[in-house]
């Protein structure tokens, strides 16, 4: 046997991760560019400065805390009081999913989603032994309902990982179709809504947080990374049916949450309004990005989060090595010939803006279909 003694299906495969490059703009992993305010900052310092104090002891496994303050915030959205008891948070979305797929998936199950769509997902699904079922979304990325539940009906999912706004497209599912589907799944499985991006979603697009009291088998996923300027501080939660977060408790590490990350997320809360103050002014710059895109001759999905995605470049590669050249950092995703814009400063936007067109000038880089290439 080969050294080390990994999983056979492992082998060979590069880790997920975006490329972490010193460039001058930064505009592929989705980030809040605003950071958050010196009070913000000072309030997480004295926080996390109390929690260690009592670093020689356990933190609250429950982070009781915590979730009461999630569940507060999370009310404002959900039309109704929203019980800490239907909250569960984690080290980052992310962890919440694999909370998900290890206590609802596994073998002999199936988590389903429709492509393109998040990345991690599949592997999700292959780290906790559960098979894995894309669906296709539309050629505008919305999902064409009676498709979506008729695929759920033969292939009886016991996970359906919806994104909305999706990534990497930045389409908002409607409420219509979250009902359709968590009737169509039934008690025998879960639907998790993905509002990674929900504060960014636009005015009149509602969170699924609102079916929550009707449909026992909805998830709804949420993280600070986002909207929230806390991609380091690595907290994701989610809002569920009591059972469901009963259950997860099961497959959690013990202690999973420290003292430090509790205590940094009851601080950056306190500053929601803060550090939320800026979404308005990324919304006005994502829709003024599809705007200009549109009017070079190039396509632009509806975003409803802080990206969006636009093509087709008849080699997005070239383009994506065009515009590093030129300092700027884009994310090569999605579908051949597309790539995705994360919202910056209005510099960085203009930044973004003029490098573009060098390279489009520059290299000859046709706008159309694409051509057959290795993606990164």
């Amino acid at each position: 046997m080969t050294f080390p003694p990994l999983r056979e299906e492992l082998r060979g495969i590069e880790p997920y991760g975006a490329p972490q490059l010193d460039v001058p703009v930064q505009l592929n992993v989705n980030e809040n560019p605003y950071g958050p305010s010196a009070a913000c900052i000072a309030d997480i310092a004295e926080a996390v400065a109390q929690a260690a104090a009592d670093l020689n002891r356990y933190p609250d496994r429950e982070f009781t805390e915590l979730r009461t303050a999630l569940a507060a915030y999370l009310s404002r959205d959900a039309a109704f009081a929203v019980d800490p008891a239907r909250v569960w948070a984690a080290n980052g979305s992310n962890e919440v999913m694999l909370q998900l797929l290890q206590a609802f998936g596994g073998p002999g199950r199936t988590a389903l989603s429709f492509a393109p769509t998040y990345s991690m997902y599949p592997e999700y699904a292959r780290d906790t032994h559960t098979r894995w079922v894309a669906g296709r979304r539309a050629e505008d990325f919305a999902l064409d309902v009676e498709q979506a539940v008729a695929l759920v009906a033969a292939e009886r999912p016991s996970v359906v990982l919806l994104p909305s706004p999706n990534n990497p497209t930045g389409t908002a599912l409607p409420q219509s179709t979250v009902v359709a589907l968590c009737e169509a799944v039934g008690d025998d499985g879960l639907v998790v809504v993905d509002e990674a991006y929900g504060e960014f979603r636009r005015s009149g697009t509602p969170s699924a947080l609102a079916l929550l009291p009707e449909h026992r088998n909805l998830v709804v996923t949420r993280t600070m990374s986002k909207a929230f300027a806390g991609a380091g501080l690595r907290l994701g939660y989610l809002a569920a049916d009591p059972a469901i977060t009963a259950a997860i408790r099961v497959v959690r590490l013990p202690y999973h949450l420290s003292a430090l990350t509790q205590a940094a997320a009851l601080a950056a809360l306190r500053h929601a309004e803060d550090l939320l103050g800026k979404v308005d002014l990324l919304r006005a710059e994502r829709d003024a990005l599809v705007a200009w895109l549109r009017d070079q001759g190039l396509q632009a999905a509806d975003s409803d989060a802080n990206f969006v995605l636009c093509g087709t470049f008849s080699d997005r590669r070239a383009v994506w090595e065009g515009l590093l050249g030129q300092g700027v950092l884009v994310r090569e995703t999605g579908p051949e010939g597309w790539l995705r814009v994360s919202v910056g400063t209005p510099a960085e936007m203009a930044a973004f803006r003029d490098a573009l067109v060098h390279v489009m000038d520059s290299e000859n880089i046709r706008v159309g279909d694409p051509v057959e290439q290795e993606t990164a």
